[in-house]
């Protein structure tokens, strides 16, 4: 939910998630395929509140979020209902019409990424206005939660991913998987790798790979240290 980068290659897009959580939440469901009303939906459910932080459809459609709009924000709790629920509301159908429609009254602030017949958009929610960003789809971008990092940790990410992106010129979906896990400076409140004081720590690392002839969601439970691949669009679906 905290850490989100997309790298275009020239077979395809990956797009790619690290959790950063609350260490006394429990564990996340790998992912599976679920049903819903009007499509099929792969993602990691999060075992709290149901919902989730990224996903995929069979089309090739994906989405990421994460936790926080424009600005670090003061939490005013209760929520009428969790951000992750929130993600497939907005994904299910029509994704670009469903954010601009949805009613986001007691929401808390969020950013979704929305990867849609190959087009890319930035849609932020900063508790009071919606904002709509296109995005160009064949350059690299990496996105930090601005509620665990400030502008200066935010630009020092930017610079770690730049760099990273100049040794890797045709990175595989192991070599991003690798930055997500071992990228920074060693220091580990801000590495993409996190964790405040057993706190806060990142709890899942999830990718979804899309090229020319695979799509594939890789997801990686780093408290188990159990690591999980789903092929888009085969095996059985569950009712969501």
């Amino acid at each position: 939910m905290c850490t989100v980068t997309i790298v275009p290659v020239k077979a395809g897009i990956y797009i790619t998630s690290n959790r950063d959580e609350k260490r006394i939440r429990k564990a996340a469901l790998p992912p599976r395929t679920y049903k819903h009303k009007h499509s099929a939906i792969t993602y990691p459910k999060d075992a709290d509140a149901g919902g989730t932080w990224i996903a995929m459809k069979d089309n090739g459609d994906a989405a990421v979020l994460l936790n926080g709009g424009l600005k670090k924000h003061i939490a005013a709790l209760p929520y009428r209902k969790s951000r992750g629920l929130i993600f497939l509301d907005v994904f299910e159908e029509a994704p670009v019409a469903a954010f601009k429609n949805i009613l986001l009254d007691n929401i808390e602030p969020f950013t979704l990424v929305l990867f849609i017949n190959g087009s890319l958009l930035e849609c932020r929610w900063d508790g009071t206005k919606k904002y709509i960003k296109p995005l160009q789809a064949i350059v690299p971008h990496i996105w930090s939660s601005v509620t665990l990092y400030d502008d200066e940790v935010i630009r020092k990410r930017e610079e770690w991913f730049a760099k990273w992106l100049t040794q890797n010129p045709a990175p595989a979906i192991e070599d991003v998987l690798s930055f997500h896990r071992f990228g920074g400076d060693g220091d580990e409140r801000n590495d993409l790798r996190m964790n405040r004081d057993g706190i806060y720590n990142t709890v899942s690392i999830t990718a979804i790979e899309l090229t020319e002839d695979n799509n594939t969601m890789h997801y990686l439970d780093l408290k188990s240290n159990q690591s999980f691949t789903k092929q888009i669009g085969t095996g059985s679906y569950i009712t969501a």
